[in-house]
C-alpha cells in the first residue's frame, strides 16, 4: 500500500502541517476585527478569541433602547462572522498541500 519512504513523507508533511497550524493559531489569537451596524453608528472591536475589547455608540441611538439592542446585535454578529472569515483563511492556508483524502485507511489527524 504505502513504502516507507512514501509514509516518512506523509508524516513530514503533517509535521509542518502541524507547526503551520500552531503558527496560524497564535495569529487568529492576536488577530482584531471590527463589527458594525447602523452604517458606523455601533462599532465592536473583537479579538480572534471572540473576546469583545470595546463598544463604540454614536450618541443618535441612545435614545431607542429597541433600536440599539438590535444595532449592538448586529455589530457583534458582523464580528463574528469576520473573525471566522479571517481565521478559516489563516486556517486554510495553514494547511494547504496536505491531502487530507489521501490518507491511508484508518488515519486521522492529529497523529
Amino acid at each position: 500500500m504505502f513504502d516507507k519512504g512514501q509514509l516518512a513523507g506523509l508524516m513530514k508533511k503533517a509535521q509542518e502541517m502541524q507547526k503551520n497550524l500552531e503558527k496560524a493559531q497564535e495569529e487568529v489569537a492576536k488577530l482584531e476585527v471590527e463589527g458594525e451596524s447602523g452604517a458606523g453608528m455601533v462599532k465592536v472591536t473583537m479579538t480572534g478569541k471572540h473576546d469583545i475589547k470595546k463598544v463604540t455608540i454614536d450618541d443618535a441611538v441612545m435614545d431607542d433602547k429597541e433600536m440599539l439592542e438590535d444595532l449592538i446585535a448586529a455589530a457583534v454578529n458582523d464580528a463574528n462572522r469576520k473573525v471566522e472569515e479571517q481565521s478559516q483563511s489563516k486556517m486554510g492556508a495553514a494547511t494547504a498541500g496536505m491531502p487530507f483524502g489521501g490518507l491511508p485507511g484508518g488515519m486521522k489527524f492529529p497523529f
